[in-house]
């Protein structure tokens, strides 16, 4: 069966950097759109030198990121550059995403505001830092920088130590992430109305509503509940613990799951002691329980316990390393990780329609491969 390719036809103009907003415009890439990526003529999208690792003369980073999309360079600050981008989008695309500093657009002519004036069924979509109001709406950020402004470090790692910030780039791509949606929405209402729209989202919105039940259990309680590293505040035993050669994450999510993690430790007397019998009597003992349970786990190797949980319907998982991860053998029944036409295996979009994966392979563009295209409308 053949890709689908939903967003074939549609154009989308990135002015994108990092990985916020080209996030985004992967995600539109891989649905179908084709996507112009417009980068400064100096340097380029600075995740190009986010390395080692490199793949060629590009980081794996930016690759990631990029996979599919045309590259061309402008100088914001050349009238004729900034005439030729201009004419490009209203002439051309559908859609803008753009994560760049704030004021940048507006110092050069390139705002939303003039473009939609002109073109109103584009579809514009800011990517901030702080979002659009407020005391920080001017000020910089980056993922990590959220990730503690949030909340979300706070909630993480280890009651009592150092803070951790989570290991990946969650804010950032979740905000790309709204912002593809924010598009599609707005694309599916500018097809009954034909009008575009002004989509907005910020790095600390993302944070906040990835926050969304830690917020809620403070507006509940009043009260704030310190992390406890692999495990959540609200449910007790639902966390990872040492084997002996591994450790193994278990989700004893409900009193009867606990009940059969239980049996299969052989510690039936827990499921009969008040203080454990239900999960919020677990949640208030914590303290006293997870020692009990780290003991009876810790005379299992992983495979064997693991096994034994399966048979029963006990939620758990192996922790896995990246190096496991990539050659997992659900990693490669699933096809998400797979070859661009660099021979790079880089991950999709985790979506199918009808059971087949939408994705773009073409590697990540060279800075201004696609420079001739521009200059000539094409």
């Amino acid at each position: 069966m053949k890709h689908p390719r939903p967003l074939e036809g549609v154009v989308i103009v990135e002015l994108g950097h990092s990985v916020a907003g080209p996030y985004a415009g992967l995600i539109l890439a891989d649905l179908g759109a084709r996507v112009i990526k417009v980068e400064n003529p100096k340097h380029g999208d600075y995740a190009r030198d986010w390395g080692p690792p490199f793949w060629g003369d590009t980081s794996s980073s930016f690759a990631s990121l990029n996979r599919g999309k045309e590259s061309i360079t402008v100088d914001f600050a050349d009238p004729e550059e900034a005439a030729a981008l201009r004419r490009l989008i209203l002439d051309k695309a559908d859609g803008v995403i753009q994560n760049l500093r704030p004021g940048i657009l507006d110092a050069y002519g390139l705002s939303a505001a003039e473009f939609r004036k002109e073109k109103p069924s584009l579809i514009w979509c800011d990517i901030g830092a702080f979002g659009a109001n407020g005391p920080m709406a001017r000020k910089p950020g980056y993922d990590p920088l959220v990730q503690a402004s949030s909340g979300i470090m706070s909630v993480t790692g280890e009651g009592n130590r150092p803070p951790v910030r989570v290991g990946i780039s969650l804010v950032d791509m979740g905000s790309g992430m709204w912002a593809a949606l924010g598009f599609l929405a707005s694309f599916i209402a500018r097809m009954k109305q034909g009008e575009g729209a002004q989509v907005s989202t910020s790095l600390f919105e993302t944070g906040l509503a990835w926050m969304m039940i830690p917020l809620a259990g403070y507006e509940a309680a009043g009260d704030v509940r310190k992390p406890y590293g692999s495990g959540v505040a609200e449910i007790v035993p639902y966390q990872a613990f040492e084997t002996m050669d591994g450790w193994l994450m278990i989700a004893a999510g409900n009193d009867n799951l606990f009940r059969k993690f239980c049996d299969v430790l052989d510690r039936k007397d827990l499921t009969i002691d008040p203080d454990f019998v239900t999960n919020s009597a677990r949640v208030v003992n914590r303290e006293r329980l997870i020692p009990i349970v780290a003991a009876a786990v810790a005379r299992f190797e992983a495979d064997e316990l693991g096994r034994r949980l399966d048979a029963v319907g006990v939620p758990n998982a192996p922790l896995l390393g990246v190096e496991e991860v990539a050659h997992h053998p659900q990693t490669k029944a699933l096809d998400l990780n797979s070859p661009c036409d660099d021979n790079l295996s880089l991950v999709s979009i985790p979506i199918s329609f009808d059971g087949v994966r939408p994705r773009t392979s073409r590697r990540a563009p060279k800075l201004g491969e696609h420079n001739a295209n521009f200059k000539s409308g094409t």
